[in-house]
Parts: structure tokens; sequence; C-alpha cells
């Protein structure tokens, strides 16, 4: 049995895997609010304890452990930057009773998740040279913007994590120079692409075309976004055209999206595809297919070419990261005690 784990500034997703015929198999999963805890030793063992309706897990039953976490992993320790935890391998291997335990960058445990995925969990926004092998690119815009890089040995990708998403925002449009400038003498200086592509990005765009261009924000629209969540009814009223705002908001923010993926497509020279992970493209696929993104993506110049044969996917399936921390986790185990739970299930097919 494999625990996995997908640790955010908000909230802690954990879930419990077994194997069937060489693929991951869920047990139970649950999501925790992660300010509730002290720590994550506190929130793992309050879902290995279980509930009523749920027996409690033996952590000596779970072969290995391994928990995506937003920022850089060090020497197996992390300083979570939204948290006040510090994580440890080594003290999280003792507190929890489970020999192995890992932790990996989380955009590195999507990267993992992604061939565990089934084919209607993916979809395609750009359809590119599908039949291209090689480097793959992922771009996670959500709360903030991650991104990683998926490197092809030959046999399959290992994904390399990145901290892509906080280098120099490039304005490309008249819009996107005046966006800039605004977000500059707001932020009192350096912007980065994570200030215009992520869900604080979107909240920027809406200000700047309400304060700077003056577009109209009605009176409804005014009061829902003060009683609800801003991003979210930004991002449905753009889908379902009732506001000219909100979509000239998400038509900016999808041209900068695309943008952004096209940078790292040709950083990496991204031949297998770019992945579009992370919370708004699946909520916001009539924003991605209405063409800014992406005009934007393939708007490379004498690069161009190169960039409308690469395919653009979108991850559909928000527990990706889990899958790849548990993908992850079973892999190393194997290589350490020489034992793994996915032949195993392949053998007993």
């Amino acid at each position: 049995m494999i625990l996995a784990g997908d640790v955010g500034g908000t909230k802690v997703h954990l879930a419990l895997y077994d194997f069937a015929e060489g693929r991951l198999h869920p047990i139970r999963d649950t999501k925790f609010p992660a300010h509730d805890y002290l720590n994550l030793d506190s929130v793992v063992q309050a879902f290995l304890a279980g509930d009523a309706d749920t027996p409690a897990t033996d952590p000596k039953k779970i072969l290995a452990a391994c928990f995506g976490l937003p920022g850089p992993v060090r020497e197996g320790r992390l300083k979570l930057t939204n948290l006040p935890w510090t994580l440890d391998v080594r003290d999280l291997s003792k507190s929890l009773g489970i020999e192995h335990v890992f932790l990996i960058n989380d955009l590195e445990a999507n990267g993992y998740g992604i061939p565990e995925l089934a084919p209607d969990q993916i979809f395609t926004l750009h359809a590119g040279d599908a039949t291209a092998v090689g480097n793959r690119g992922l771009v996670s815009a959500g709360t903030g913007l991650g991104e990683a890089l998926l490197i092809w040995d030959g046999k399959k990708h290992r994904p390399v994590p990145s901290e892509g998403g906080h280098c120099d925002f490039a304005a490309r449009t008249e819009r996107e120079v005046d966006l800039l400038l605004y977000l500059h003498g707001q932020l009192n200086g350096r912007v980065s692409f994570e200030r215009v592509v992520s869900g604080l990005g979107i909240k920027n765009i809406y200000e700047f075309l309400r304060d700077v261009e003056k577009l109209d924000e009605p009176n409804w629209l005014r009061q829902r976004m003060q009683s609800e969540d801003p991003n979210a009814v930004i991002g449905e009223c753009a889908e379902d055209g009732s506001s000219s705002i909100c979509f000239e908001t998400m038509k900016t923010f999808a041209s900068a999206y695309g943008a952004e993926a096209g940078n790292v497509a040709l950083k990496v020279l991204a031949t297998g595809g770019i992945y579009l992970g992370g919370g708004i493209a699946p909520k916001t696929l009539k924003t991605l297919q209405s063409g800014s993104f992406v005009h934007a993506f393939m708007d490379k110049g004498r690069m161009s070419p190169l960039l409308q044969a690469i395919p653009v996917r979108v991850i559909l399936d928000d527990s990706c990261a889990l899958l790849g921390a548990a993908a992850y986790a079973e892999a190393r185990a194997a290589e350490i005690c020489g034992r793994s739970e996915r032949a195993e299930s392949v053998a007993l097919a």
C-alpha cells in the first residue's frame, strides 16, 4: 500500500493506493484544511486514524509515502511559504512510522502523474504532431504558476522541477505593456509571470481593466465579486458571455498563459507536447479554445513552425499530483528494498 499527498497552501489532499494489473488503484482519499493543523504529521495521523465510516490504517502496512509540495525540496527538507511548516523526510518517517518517505516538488509530482492518467482525463487543446516523442513541458496556473520540465531519456519522461513561474513577465501587446507598468507601480518593482498567469493574476488583470482601461463593472457584477470568490465569478461570466470586462480579463489571461507556455516549449524543446495543469485550465476550456491562447503560444516569429507541431493538452483530473506522488513513492521504494508492488500486481493478474 502507498500513501500519497498533495500539499497546498490551503488544503492537504491525502490518498491511499494499491495496484491492480500494474495500475494505481485508489483505496480512499480525504482533503483537510491545512490551517487547522500544526504540521503535516498531524494531518497524516488524522487521515490514517480514519473516522466513524472509515477504519484506521496501520502505518506498518504502508510500503512508502510521498508528498508533493510547492517550492524547492533540498536534501529532503522544505520550508513552506504559505504555511508555518518545515518538513524533513527523516522526521516524518520517524513520526509516522513509515520507513520510506519522500518529498518532491508539486509540479514534479504532476509530471510523474501524467503517465498514470486515462485518455479521457486529458483534453487536447492543440493537436500538433501527436506522434512526436521528446521532451515535454508542464505549465500549471492555479493559486500560483508552477512549471516543470519533463525530460525524455529514450524510455520515459523524467520530471525536473522548476521555479520558472517567477521569471520576469514579458509584455507582448500594448495592453500587456500597460498592464506591466500598472503592476510595476502596484508592486513597487519587479513583475513576474505569476503576477499575471495565476489566480492572483486574474484578479490583477481585472482590476487593471477596471481602473486603467475603465471597462464597465456593472452593479450586479460588483456585488457578486464582493460576496463570492472573485476568480470563480470572473471565469464563469467570461465563459457564459454575461460580462464584457470578465471576457476581456480571461482573454488577456489566456493570451499571457499561451505566451508563457510557448516560452517553456522553446526552452525545453518540447516536441513531446506541453501540458496545462492546475485548477484554472479545466474550468475555462471555452476561453482557452477561443483562439487567444493558441495564437500566443505559436506567435514566436521564426520559431512559429516549431510551435505549430507541438501538442498542447489540458490535464482534467485534479488527482494527477496524487497519482504522481504515489507512482514516485512506489518506484523509489522498489529501488531501495527490491520489492515492487506494481510488478507484483502484474504477476498476480
